[in-house]
Parts: structure tokens; C-alpha cells; sequence
């Protein structure tokens, strides 16, 4: 099982820094990594640092920066977060570009930069149009990723879909049927993945097409739950 964090089990807030995992969702996550001899991973855009944080004292296999960084079931990182020097420009440009638009947030991940605008949804084409500026310059090294009232300029090369498909060649993932949920833009291609490999897409809310799906993270919830109530 394969799960997206922000839209997915938690319900997004006015800021990256708003949400709150509760106790009860973190017992759910663990109940069902028991019963799935650990295949449970979360796979989303915080950085596997910020996801510690929030999951703490919970440690699941993690797919942090849309794939760009992972740690295995073993918790072995395989790939690391850095601040890479090629966004320092770009992160000079984004700053500025919000100190002079006000509801606008710049969230610096260190190896890619998220450019929020959910508290001024009506900046959206100046957002976009200073995004795709910054980022020009380091195509094709970088690109940007649309998401839910956000623009992130990322490496290429990543993206859920690698990472869910890099977990699936290794225990306790490896011959087992994936399941995959997400809400947003980023996790299309997921989607395909997994649905190509025989597995489950499901889709949580009203923003992507899939076989599956659930109405909300309470949904996602409720769900979860059912499966670790299973006898």
C-alpha cells in the first residue's frame, strides 16, 4: 500500500505548516503496516525529514520530494535531500516575487521550491508566470510540477511513479499487488503505474480519474480502517 500524504490522509491547510496528524491516524498507519508485514509506504511531496516530524514516533518506508529522495523498509535512505546551489537563483527570484505579493508562500525544500498561493488563489497566472521564469534556466535539469494551488520547480527524472516502482522490486513490497492513493496532479502518473502492473488506483476527491474512489481523507480513513479491523 502506497499512500499520499497532503488531500490523501490529511486535509489540506491554508499553509504546509498548518496540518496536524493525530494520534489516532498514526495507531490506523501502524495497525496497518502490521498486517501488512510493513508494505505500507508513504509517498508524497514533504520532505522525508517534515514527514518524520509530523508521523513521529512512527517510522514507515517513505518516498519524500515526489521521489526525489527515499527510505527503504530496512531504513536505509537511498537517496538523500541536499540544498543543490543550480535553485539558488531561482530561490532568490521566488523570494522576491513574494515579498511583493501578499497570500503568496515560498516553501524551500532544499532540492526543489513550492510556490503556494491557496491564501491568494487570485495570483494563480503570476504565480505560474514566476515559476516558469525561475525555472527556465535549469531546464532540463529541473522542471515544474503543477499541484493543488501550487507551482514547484523539481528535479527531473523523479517522480511517485519511480519510487512506488523502485519499492516493488524489494521486500516486503517485491510479488505483492499494489495499491495506490492520491488526490492530486502529482500523482498521475502513480496511478498508471500501479493500474499497469495489475495493481489498485484510487483516486480521493473530484481532481483525477481513476477506477477507484473516495470522496475525502475521512473516507481514506474510514477505509483504512476497515481493512485493520479485517479478521
Amino acid at each position: 500500500m502506497f499512500l499520499d500524504v497532503d488531500g490523501t490522509l490529511l486535509e489540506l491547510a491554508a499553509t504546509p505548516s498548518g496540518v496536524v496528524v493525530d494520534q489516532e491516524l498514526k495507531a490506523l498507519l501502524a495497525a496497518i503496516a502490521e498486517r501488512l508485514s510493513g508494505a505500507v509506504a508513504l509517498v508524497s511531496g514533504r520532505s522525508i525529514e517534515r514527514l518524520d516530524q509530523l508521523f513521529a514516533p512512527l517510522r514507515l518506508p517513505v518516498a519524500g520530494l515526489h521521489g526525489v529522495e527515499r527510505r527503504d523498509a530496512s531504513g536505509a535512505i537511498l537517496r538523500t535531500n541536499y540544498a543543490d546551489p543550480l535553485l539558488h537563483v531561482a530561490r532568490v527570484q521566488l523570494a522576491a516575487f513574494v515579498a511583493t505579493h501578499p497570500g503568496t508562500l515560498l516553501e524551500d525544500k532544499g532540492r526543489s521550491l513550492a510556490l503556494h498561493f491557496r491564501l491568494a488563489p487570485e495570483l494563480e497566472a503570476d504565480a505560474r508566470g514566476a515559476v516558469e521564469a525561475a525555472a527556465r534556466s535549469m531546464a532540463p535539469s529541473y522542471h515544474v510540477q503543477e499541484g493543488k494551488k501550487v507551482f514547484e520547480i523539481k528535479p527531473s527524472g523523479f517522480s511517485k511513479a519511480s519510487a512506488i516502482e523502485e519499492f516493488l522490486r524489494e521486500p516486503p513490497f517485491s510479488g505483492r499487488i499494489p495499491v495506490f492513493a492520491g488526490d492530486d496532479l502529482t500523482d498521475q502518473a502513480a496511478f498508471r503505474a500501479v493500474e499497469s502492473l495489475g495493481g489498485i488506483a484510487i483516486a480521493v476527491g473530484d481532481r483525477l480519474e481513476a477506477a477507484w474512489r473516495l470522496e475525502n481523507p475521512q473516507a481514506v480513513r474510514r477505509w483504512l480502517a476497515a481493512i485493520a479491523a479485517l479478521a
